[in-house]
Parts: structure tokens; C-alpha cells; sequence
């Protein structure tokens, strides 16, 4: 029997760590809000196809040019021929615009919010990104802001060129600074609203034109089905009903709002009348705004 002395020794090891040459990172380490700040400007670019191909750029800048071509023309009919038509306002109200022109801000966010969302549940990439210093909350709200500063953005822009448009035709420039304020102030509400909900949609499914279908649905059918409740209650003299039907499309929630705090015109047939109506438009649009940012958080709450 051999003694522990006698125990043969190890060889020694013969591994070997090769340099290759890489330079170790030796720059500062950003935190969280560097990281949401460049997550937010990428995904506020994604939308508009910026840095990206051609055909990612298509649909967005065709719905952007779409979106300012009434408004272009409104502007030059105004500017040229405002004496000849004796025009002291707009042709168009800033409030009634974003309605007249929903389907094409419908389509927008139908075709941005699952690229924004449903594609890094489907790739994903999410696991990448929370492998960075950022936590789930901070991911969903620059997601969710990305998404609403487009289609601010996309809502916004006529709304600036009629203004302008109005400063150079003369109307009365406090006049129309103030409705132009209300204007901007309906257009964030309503950007956060149609981008809360699109979020919320999309997050729902991986496939990208399922969720593109659900979002159209949800918010074209919504406007078609109360635009007809509010146009017969009005017909049938029962307007009450109309008012609470507002309450169940972001559109005409919103342009109610608008119509309670900043008077502007209303452009639906049954708009909110009294103070515990106009509080309840105003209620159910943070309740929208804020019940979409909660959703999205259960939602991600295990998501990886």
C-alpha cells in the first residue's frame, strides 16, 4: 500500500488563454437613462423608416405626405382667396381635422405599433434588451412614448402648416394662436390614447399582421359604430345617448375633451354637453391613457 507521499504527481496544466488582440471596452458605463434615450430615438427613427431601407420608409412618409396635402391645400385656398370668399377662419377647424383624416392615422398606428412591439416578442429581442441595464417599466414606457411622439408627430404636423397658413392669410393671430394650442394639446392627448391601445393590441400576438388587422379593427370599428349611434340619437332627438356613445372611440373622446376644456368646435353630431358629462370625457381619457400603460406592464410583467 502506497503512502501520501508517494502519490504521483498532477501534470501541470496545459491550457492556454491566446490574445487575440481585442481592446477591452475602457470608455464610461451609461446607466438606464442613457439607454432609454437611445432606445427611445431608435424606435422614435423605426417608425418613420429612418436609417432603414426604402420600403421602410414607404408607408410612413406616404401617410405623412397624405396627412399634409389637405392641409397644404386648405392653406393656399385660404391664403389666396380669403378676401374673395370672405373667410375669417379656417376652412377646416384644427379640432375637426384629426377626425377627418382618422383613417389615415388609423393605418399608421395599425402598421407602427407591431413593428415597435409585436416584432421583439417575436424575434426575441426583448431578452437582449433587458439583458441591458434596463428594467421591464423603463422598456414599456420608451416603447409606448416612441410610438405616441410619431403619431404626435403625424397628427401635428397639418395642424402647424394651417396655423402658419393662418398667420400669413392675417386671421387674428391671438385667436388663432389659441385654438392652435388647444389643437396640440388634443392632438398629445389623442396620439397617447391611439398609441396605448395599438400598444396593448399588439402586444397581445407575435404575428405582425394579425396584430396590424386587430388594430385597424379596433379603432375604425369603434369610430364607424359611434358615428352611427351619435347620428341616429341625434335623429331620433335623444342626444344624451350620442354623448355616451363618444366615450367609446379615442377620436371622438378626445375631441369631446377638446370641446369641454378649450371650446373648440365640435366635430361630431352629439359633442358633450354640461359639466359632469364634460369630467367624464376628461376621466375615461386618462382612464384610457394610463389603463393602456398598466395593461402593457402585466403584459411584460414575464415576458422574456
Amino acid at each position: 500500500m502506497s503512502s501520501p507521499s508517494e502519490t504521483p504527481a498532477q501534470p501541470p496544466p496545459t491550457g492556454v488563454i491566446h490574445d487575440l488582440g481585442y481592446r477591452p471596452y475602457a470608455g464610461p458605463r451609461l446607466g438606464e437613462r442613457a439607454v432609454a434615450w437611445s432606445f427611445f430615438v431608435t424606435g422614435l427613427r423605426n417608425t418613420y423608416g429612418l436609417g432603414r431601407s426604402a420600403r421602410s420608409k414607404a408607408l410612413p412618409m406616404i401617410l405623412l405626405g397624405l396627412m399634409l396635402l389637405p392641409a397644404l391645400i386648405l392653406v393656399g385656398v385660404l391664403v389666396q382667396a380669403r378676401n374673395l370668399l370672405d373667410l375669417d377662419s379656417q376652412i377646416v377647424a384644427y379640432s375637426t381635422y384629426p377626425l377627418t383624416t382618422q383613417l389615415l392615422i388609423s393605418v399608421f398606428v395599425a402598421a407602427q405599433a407591431p413593428a415597435l412591439i409585436s416584432r421583439d416578442l417575436r424575434f426575441r429581442t426583448i431578452t437582449l434588451y433587458l439583458a441591458r441595464p434596463m428594467r421591464r417599466t423603463t422598456y414599456v414606457l420608451v416603447r409606448l412614448a416612441s410610438l405616441a411622439v410619431a403619431t404626435f408627430v403625424l397628427i401635428g404636423s397639418p395642424l402647424l402648416l394651417m396655423y402658419v397658413g393662418g398667420l400669413l392669410a392675417d386671421l387674428p393671430p391671438g385667436r388663432e394662436t389659441e385654438r392652435f394650442l388647444g389643437a396640440i394639446v388634443g392632438a398629445a392627448l389623442l396620439a397617447a390614447c391611439l398609441a396605448g391601445l395599438s400598444a396593448v393590441v399588439a402586444a397581445l400576438t407575435i404575428r405582425r399582421g394579425l396584430a396590424v388587422a386587430g388594430v385597424i379593427v379596433v379603432l375604425l370599428v369603434s369610430y364607424t359604430v359611434v358615428s352611427t349611434v351619435q347620428g341616429v340619437s341625434e335623429e331620433v332627438d335623444n342626444e344624451r345617448v350620442g354623448e355616451v356613445a363618444g366615450l367609446f372611440s379615442p377620436y371622438t373622446l378626445v375631441n369631446g375633451v377638446q370641446r369641454v376644456l378649450f371650446d373648440s368646435p365640435a366635430a361630431t353630431p352629439t359633442p358633450p354637453e354640461g359639466a359632469a358629462m364634460g369630467l367624464l370625457y376628461v376621466v375615461v381619457t386618462l382612464l384610457v391613457v394610463l389603463g393602456s400603460i398598466g395593461a402593457l406592464l402585466l403584459r411584460y410583467r414575464k415576458a422574456d
